[in-house]
């Protein structure tokens, strides 16, 4: 049986804060005089352990844990998380303020659903050796926020127009998977090259810009002269007989953040940034509220707050800050809070890397391209571990390479880029699962 012991710590706050620990029974109860002290002292009795420990830190409440484990593939075998413990000290010491920056609350989310999954497994050891494989393939690659604006469709020009184009692609950047065979499926002709996927979108946008139509201006969503299914259909033409998923339902998102940014923002995203005040957190937050076609969450049992995983909304404030190179509206003190993009494509190449695993009924249903309902326990299983799986790889990667400038964002860009480049080269990869939605 584990002992635990609660106290509280007064820090030079106006309030107390409580802090939990969970203490090894191999070890001495730590003094509630010195927590930091006790903590670190704490991590000296693993050689006298019989089993391995690990230490965590919750970043909002302050918490930190220590569990015992039989398994020797822990992802930080007995070392403490350094940033998480700086972060306490910080906290205990009077230096930082828990409540003063906001939080999106995903990783929150997602965690708790991999606690309780029962479809869906992470492998700790191909998690583990993952990171290994990314780390070195990042850093060969040299990748970094620079890589987002050097492929051929993505603006070049770092201005209010770029920021509109960007919004304006997230806004309807979902759902492009098809049934069809390749030759068959949607596909956009632009500049003597044909685009499949998110690049279809992207190439729809470039080519509506050059023919002079308005696409990204939020006075022209508001017109429904101008703004319609009949115009979509022609911004969105296809060179296959196959349209573009969800026309109307990107319509309607058109039409709704429209209104929004008419009615709160001066009719421009860029007043959204602004009111974020350099908080990507609260910029995802700001989207989540106010635009109901950002606001991606769910119920999940057992759980009274919904799960958050807000694909659409960190996506866009990934991809301004990988545009601007975190600089002027891209400047973000708190990027590293976004997670890894919850949709089909990075859960495909965990899957291939063998970091996440299937129960057979769902197995059954992906292998047979049957599609799996949006908000369904599988669906919220499959995109809550996924987030967490990146989260424990860019873990182990900061823990063998503190100075390495990885977060999550990065992560999940190398591994979309990897999983399109293995599709490419006709190399074997897991299926993707199929959920027709907005949200990704």
């Amino acid at each position: 049986m584990i002992r635990r012991l609660i106290f509280q710590e007064k820090a030079p706050l106006s309030r107390s804060i409580p802090i939990r620990f969970s203490i090894c029974p191999f070890s001495k109860v730590p003094s509630p005089k010195d927590p930091i002290t006790a903590l670190l002292q704490h991590l000296s009795c693993s050689t006298q352990c019989p089993r391995p420990h690990k230490i965590a830190i919750h970043k909002r409440t302050a918490t930190a844990s220590f569990w015992t484990s039989a398994t020797k593939a822990n992802m930080s075998d007995s070392e403490p998380d350094p940033e998480l413990l700086d972060l306490l000290r910080q906290h205990l010491q009077g230096k930082l303020n828990l409540d003063d920056e906001p939080e999106t609350g995903v990783l929150e989310g997602a965690e708790y659903v991999c606690d309780n999954s029962i479809d869906v497994a992470l492998d700790m050891r191909a998690t583990k050796n993952a990171a290994a494989f990314i780390y070195d393939q990042m850093q060969q690659k040299q990748y970094s926020t620079e890589n987002w604006a050097e492929h051929e469709l993505h603006p070049k020009t770092k201005d209010e127009k770029t920021v509109a184009f960007i919004f304006t692609m997230d806004l309807l950047n979902f759902s492009f998977w098809s049934l069809r065979p390749e030759d068959e499926r949607f596909t956009v002709s632009h500049r003597d090259k044909t685009w499949t996927g998110y690049w279809s979108l992207v190439a729809s946008l470039q080519r509506a810009l050059e023919e002079d139509i308005p696409i990204t201006d939020p006075h022209f969503w508001q017109n429904e002269e101008d703004c319609n299914l009949e115009s979509l259909r022609h911004v969105f033409r296809s060179c296959t007989d196959e349209e573009i998923p969800l026309l109307e339902a990107r319509l309607a998102c058109l039409r709704e953040a429209g209104q929004v940014l008419y009615e709160k923002y001066d009719c421009s995203f860029i007043n959204c940034i602004k009111a974020a005040n350099g908080s990507a957190a609260a910029l995802v937050n700001l989207l989540a509220r106010d635009f109901s076609c950002f606001r991606d969450e769910f119920q999940f049992e057992g759980r009274r707050k919904p799960i958050r995983f807000l694909k659409r909304a960190q996506i866009l404030v990934a991809d301004i800050w990988g545009c601007f190179n975190g600089e002027d509206y891209g400047a973000f003190r708190d990027i590293d809070k976004i997670t890894m993009f919850a949709d089909y494509r990075v859960p495909q190449i965990l899957a291939t890397l063998g970091c996440i695993g299937y129960s057979p009924p769902l197995q059954a249903l992906i292998t047979r391209k049957e599609t799996i309902e949006s908000g369904s326990k599988y669906e919220l299983q499959l995109r809550a571990c996924s987030i967490w799986c990146v989260e424990l790889i860019r873990r182990e990667i900061k823990r063998n390479h503190p100075e390495a400038k990885v977060n999550a964002i990065l992560i999940d860009f190398f591994l979309y880029d990897t999983m399109k480049m293995m599709e490419a080269q006709g190399k074997e990869t897991m299926p993707h699962h199929r959920t027709r939605s907005i949200w990704y």
